[in-house]
């Protein structure tokens, strides 16, 4: 990345600006915005969080509100209620209170006289969910956004489930919140005050898993604040990108298909990271794209933002396997509209463990005209039990390259599925969305899973997930309301993968796996399932795309990464990544650990130090499904001279065929004595689960 300081506007910074709320409830802002601007007022930027500005936001915070405020526009960091120096308590995400208060905060914005009126909201992940919710609130002052790495659909693709499924990301991200919902804030801001601050959010708190686990289907909680349940509610431009690394590589396409009003699509191959700071990369001038859709819809300015392909994407090229790449090879496409007219969904039948050219028969001979596979010898079945070791090389649901998390070789998890395989391909096959998979199938019990995998088949073997999809086979007929199976019904079930753009090269082979676990990244069902799939009754629809003669002008489509010079810290204690999978071949037991430690950092211009430290760990006995369990520990820690605090979280999850049970602990050190302590046993039932 180039840092750069000579910007066209000299800035100033407010630290820690107190913004309140209509009850009361003072939210904490710092705010970076041209000096010149309390004569000259100008548009106002918000991002809007629960992770603390003033430590651990802090130099990611530096290097991109300082270099737009440089650009002419008063950037505003807040604090959600509850967190950093913000007063109040935070018990769930994207609460009616959360939206409210940003509307407040938009509104006192408008009103300053540093502010022209106009105000957008830019974010990643919860900042973008809160940009892209807000929006769909119509408040007045909120001209565009801009957002990256996020959903519109709260159920059906989030960290919580997957096609109805459990994520062990929902334990993993609730046990991430009850961290950071319970750190005190900074007594240098807040003065004496921050005890009594820190009790309050400490005698609150709950684990978040709890919550979401009472909602195990598609109700009111997930709908709320889902903005697919009312696209037409979002009337102000967007700017949307993720990556396809990460584990929201759909909700850019679906922004684009629904939404009418003015909208631009990013997608890299990035991880959990916002463009300009992208891994794996290429990462690009995300911030330079970023001043450019401001100055167009918050001053006005004629700059052909709008011009060009509405979605700009990496279509990566075949790579061997890896947990981690620094960059991937690839070109930038550009499709006008979407969906894409260059995009056509071509459908491949599944037969005798073959992936069969379009229109082909189970005999392998191409049929004529446009008969549908599956005429010949349908009705024998293909069955896979996969065992509970299937998904150890599953990686994370969503990428954040830190430690390596990608999936690995996808050949030993294929020993336990069943398999679907194309010839050696004769030319280039290049795909860009989401593709599907259609079965018809049986099950031996009533709660059962398919996982599906699509992979990239080297001449030497070696295979590359490319994507995947996970479905409940309760939800067959519409995710969010399930229905128990029953065994050895047939029934018709469809598998929506997450969308990718990627090429598979000549000699290369496609590979589709089916499994019935997907263990640890989606929660087994009660039972090990033996899954009965028709043969010659499925296939397997890509997005293939038609390379563009355009797509060569648009390689040089983005600058450097840029940014402003990051905060200065010095690294006291060393970081600590790993990923590591056991298996005990004696008592049978497999264990996935992972160790998420960022050392201790001194943010030097707030003599503060701060340390975060995040263990996971999931378990299972052989093939016993309700061995499985997971566990998140979080430890964080603040320290400046005799202030010297610690919030240590654990919360684990485990089943039985009925019930799932968390155990959880909250402690709160002051130096090495426990000022609060606190735990909590409940038991949930399994709800087609």
């Amino acid at each position: 990345m180039r840092f750069v300081s000579n910007l066209p506007y000299a800035t100033k910074e407010e630290e820690h600006v107190t913004i309140a709320m209509s009850d009361g409830v003072r939210l904490s802002a710092r705010i970076w915005r041209p000096t010149s601007s309390e004569e000259e007022p100008v548009p106002a930027v918000l991002e809007y969080i629960p992770y603390r500005k003033r430590d651990l936001t802090a130099v990611r915070d530096s290097i991109h509100h300082p270099y737009i405020a440089g650009h002419g526009y008063a950037c505003v960091r807040v604090d959600l209620r509850g967190t950093g120096e913000s007063e109040g308590v935070l018990t769930d995400e994207y609460l009616e209170q959360e939206q409210r208060d940003a509307e407040e905060v938009l509104a006192w914005l408008a009103e300053q006289p540093w502010c022209d009126g106009n105000t957008g909201m830019m974010g990643i992940s919860w900042g973008a969910f809160a940009a892209l919710q807000v929006a769909a609130r119509r408040p007045p002052s909120l001209r565009a956004i801009v957002i990256a790495s996020f959903t519109d659909d709260r159920y059906a693709d989030d960290m919580h489930y997957m096609g109805g499924a459990l994520l062990s990301d929902n334990l993993a991200e609730a046990g991430t919140m009850f961290a950071y919902a319970t750190c005190p804030p900074d007594p240098a801001v807040v003065g004496d005050r921050w005890r009594e601050m820190w009790r309050e959010r400490l005698e609150n708190a709950r684990p978040w898993v709890l919550e979401w686990l009472r909602h195990q289907r598609r109700d009111d909680y997930w709908r709320h604040a889902s903005v697919c349940e009312d696209y037409g509610a979002v009337q102000c431009p967007v700017l949307a990108s993720s990556g396809w690394a990460d584990g929201y590589s759909n909700a850019v396409t679906r922004l684009l298909g629904h939404l009418d009003v003015p909208r631009k699509g990013l997608i890299g191959p990035w991880s959990h990271k916002y463009p300009h700071l992208g891994e794996p990369g290429p990462a690009i001038g995300y911030l330079q794209e970023v001043v450019r859709w401001w100055d167009h819809w918050l001053k006005g300015v004629d700059n052909g933002v709008m011009d060009g392909p509405m979605l700009v994407t990496w279509m990566q090229d075949s790579v061997p396997p890896s947990t981690s790449y620094e960059e991937r090879p690839g070109r930038w496409v550009g499709e006008p509209t979407w969906p894409s007219p260059h995009v056509e969904p071509v459908a491949y039948p599944l037969t005798r463990h073959r992936i069969g050219a379009p229109g082909e028969t189970p005999g392998g001979q191409k049929a004529p005209g446009e008969a549908p596979a599956g005429q010949e010898g349908r009705g024998e079945a293909l069955t896979v039990q996969s065992p509970l070791s299937v998904g150890q090389f599953a990686g994370k649901w969503a990428s954040y390259n830190a430690p390596p998390d990608l999936p690995y070789d996808q050949r030993e998890e294929d020993g336990g599925s069943l398999v679907f395989e194309t010839d050696p391909l004769t030319e280039r096959v290049e795909i860009l969305g989401s593709p599907s998979v259609e079965l018809e199938l049986s099950a031996s019990e009533p709660v059962a899973m398919v996982a599906a995998r699509l992979s990239d088949v080297a001449p030497d073997g070696r295979a590359t997930r490319v994507t995947y999809g996970v479905l409940n086979l309760t939800h067959h007929q519409a995710i969010g309301d399930p229905q128990p199976l029953e065994p050895g019904r047939r029934y018709r079930a469809r598998v929506q993968l997450n969308g990718v753009g990627q090429a598979f090269p000549p000699g290369h082979r496609i590979r589709l796996s089916l499994s019935t676990s997907y263990w640890p990244l989606a929660w087994p069902p009660p039972r090990p399932v033996l899954l009965s799939v028709v043969d010659g009754a499925g296939t397997l629809t890509l997005p293939v795309r038609r390379p563009q003669p355009s797509d060569d002008r648009l390689q040089r489509v983005f600058g450097e990464p840029e940014g402003t010079p990051p905060v200065a810290t010095t690294r006291t204690t060393p970081r600590e990544e790993r990923w590591d999978v056991k298996r005990d071949l004696v008592g049978y037991r497999s264990e996935l650990e992972i160790v998420k430690d960022a050392g201790t950092l001194r943010v030097e211009d707030i003599g503060l130090d701060v340390g975060r430290r995040a263990y996971e760990r999931y378990t299972a006995v052989a093939d016993d499904f309700t061995s499985v369990g997971g566990e998140s520990t979080w430890t964080m820690r603040f320290r400046r001279d005799d202030w010297d605090v610690r919030v240590v979280t654990s919360t684990k999850l485990r089943c039985d065929e009925k019930e799932f049970s968390v155990d959880a602990t909250l402690d709160g050190y002051e130096g090495d004595r426990r000022v609060f302590c606190r735990s909590w046993n409940e038991t949930l039932p399994r709800d087609c689960l």
